[in-house]
């Protein structure tokens, strides 16, 4: 199979990428080509969301691969979750777990959702993510770039 061409908007042609293995993607009950993901801050620095928020930017332009994110889980595909669950947000991350419709992911975007980051000990930290919810796929780093980000959510959207 030969290199896909992408076009903007406009009529552009922006880069050219080879096409997704369909081996690659997550969940194959999920809507093929458009991802609407709950954000949820569980206990963060706030690194991470500085490089989610990086992800809608002009440069990587993530809603242009038809993931984009929602204020209420009732309307989401799955969840994305970034920093150490804390005892605080335990409760607000099951309500917008089971808010969520199926089929639904958990995505854990960064080191401290994904194993604390050394955090662990700390008193008011109730675990990672996969302690509470089963995590269909983790986008590892400390922060993630966005382009790690943006090519992670691709895979999962099948675009």
């Amino acid at each position: 199979m030969g290199l896909v061409k992408r076009i903007t908007r406009l009529g552009r042609i922006t880069q050219t990428q080879p096409p997704l293995d369909p081996a690659t993607t997550l969940r194959s009950d999920l809507r093929s080509g458009s991802l609407l993901l709950r954000h949820v801050d569980a206990g963060s620095c706030n690194g991470c969301e500085i490089e989610l928020s990086g992800c809608f930017s002009p440069k990587y332009d993530l809603e242009s691969y038809g993931i984009s994110l929602t204020a209420s889980p009732r309307h989401g595909d799955g969840l994305l979750v970034t920093g150490v669950v804390t005892r605080n947000m335990q409760k607000p991350l099951m309500d917008a777990w089971a808010a969520t419709p199926e089929p639904k992911v958990v995505i854990a975007v960064g080191d401290c959702a994904i194993d604390c980051n050394g955090l662990r000990a700390g008193y008011g930290v109730a675990g990672t993510v996969s302690d509470h919810l089963a995590v269909d796929l983790e986008i590892p780093g400390c922060p993630p770039t966005p382009s790690e980000i943006v090519a992670a959510l691709r895979r999962v959207s099948k675009r």
